[in-house]
């Protein structure tokens, strides 16, 4: 019989683990470990893979001139992309008004899964954030997953190993090995992921009830149909733009994409994406650089959904902010964003300490989390695909041909099968 695709598996668990928590929501909840289980796994892949591939494509160019212009090349394309979306946002969110007739609950009101809403922390200054981007110890960056801290290390560590030539090829030689092992435990990790989206699922669906497509509607539709508009007008253009193959980015990148959206979290999505997007023909010194720094400072996702649930918020509060005003508010919120973990609503955190310093009321906030779980997975989507073409479209302009590589794709060969 033919083989079912990882991709296949992944919708099944999905199908799987909406009927589990509509028909069983007590199941459901309880099925939350499979999809925790699954994350813990993906999170011990992380920071091996980043060192074996990022130190090994680093310092296999040798060429430090050429790793500092591909760094330039992808800060400009990466400031680009998330200013478009975050004028994009704005406009879909002024023009669609999605907040106007609501209003904000009293403290009061608040309960249940509301009640839970992170308090309000103060927005963090340029200072802390780029104190933040450098490890003082690169054995606590690995353990807390710090993805930009430990790619500043692994740049530097690179570079050194690139400096020093043949007396770094045991390092050099021992970095390979370890990104190719790491490849392979994340096929085998990979067997899990139809149960682990299947879990996250129908405790999503458990937790919030049937109506969670129905609260708040109109902003769950504005904001997916911002982030469509967004792939369509923004990420497919620049594709064609630059020269990538579409229709094989879309298949190298459908995977890692479909991952993100189903457990809210871009870490999970992290290891798929650099091996499917090598494979894709990007070379491995550029995705192993371009993909995690992304994950800092090209969150195209976040961007948008963060533009569009601030306005929201205005706009329930009955707060009229000026353009202006607006503008001020977006470039807090992006520069807050970077930096931020892979991990699920790490987004609302930023939302709402941001609020708190434009005077918004937090309370307005609680209307969101309701169905924060659903914007999430839009947003974290996105923030995967449009790092994926990011590593493609930085591998153009260098002058690849992005070539299809003869690598195994995870979910492929050693898929199970019906």
């Amino acid at each position: 019989m033919k083989r079912i695709s990882l991709t296949g598996w992944i919708f099944t668990g999905m199908a799987a683990g909406i009927a589990i928590g509509l028909l069983w929501p007590g199941v459901g909840r309880e099925l939350q470990i499979l999809a925790t289980i699954f994350l813990r796994l993906i999170k011990s892949i992380v920071a091996p893979l980043l060192f074996g591939t990022l130190v090994y494509g680093i310092a296999g160019t040798g060429d430090m001139k050429a790793m500092g212009r591909i760094g330039l090349k992808a800060i400009i394309y990466f400031e680009i992309v998330t200013t478009i979306a975050l004028f994009l946002g704005l406009a879909v969110v002024n023009a669609i008004r999605p907040g106007v007739g609501l209003t904000v609950p009293t403290p009061a009101a608040v309960s249940g899964p509301a009640a839970a809403a992170p308090p309000a922390a103060s927005p963090p200054s340029l200072v802390s954030i780029l104190e933040h981007t450098f490890p003082a110890s690169i054995a606590d960056s690995m353990a807390r997953n710090e993805v930009l801290q430990v790619v500043v290390f692994c740049f530097l560590f690179g570079a050194a190993c690139a400096a020093i030539g043949e007396k770094a090829r045991p390092v050099v030689d021992f970095a390979q090995s370890l990104a190719e092992v790491m490849f392979k435990y994340t096929h085998y990790v990979m067997y899990m992921a139809p149960l682990g989206v299947a879990g996250a699922m129908a405790a999503t669906v458990a937790t919030n009830g049937p109506t969670v497509l129905i609260q708040l509607g109109k902003l769950v539709l504005t904001t997916y149909g911002a982030q469509a508009l967004f792939v369509a007008g923004v990420l497919l253009p620049a594709a064609w733009l630059t020269g990538v193959p579409v229709k094989r980015f879309f298949s190298a990148a459908k995977e890692p994409f479909v991952i993100a959206f189903s457990t809210a979290s871009s870490e999970s999505a992290l290891p798929l994406a650099l091996e499917n997007m090598e494979k894709f023909g990007v070379p491995k010194h550029i995705v192993a650089f371009v993909l995690p720094t992304g994950y800092s400072f090209n969150l195209d996702g976040t961007t948008l959904y963060l533009s569009i649930a601030s306005i929201f918020i205005a706009q329930v509060a009955g707060v009229h902010l000026s353009f202006g005003q607006q503008i001020v508010m977006m470039l807090t919120l992006m520069l807050t964003s970077k930096g931020v973990a892979g991990v699920p609503r790490s987004a609302f955190v930023i939302l709402t300490g941001t609020l708190a310093a434009f005077g918004l009321p937090l309370e307005a906030a609680s209307i969101i989390l309701g169905v924060d779980a659903l914007l999430d997975m839009a947003r974290t989507s996105v923030n995967v695909l449009g790092n994926c073409l990011a590593s493609a479209v930085v591998a153009r302009w260098e002058g690849s041909r992005l070539e299809e590589r003869a690598l195994i794709p995870v979910g492929a060969a050693d898929e199970p099968a019906l």
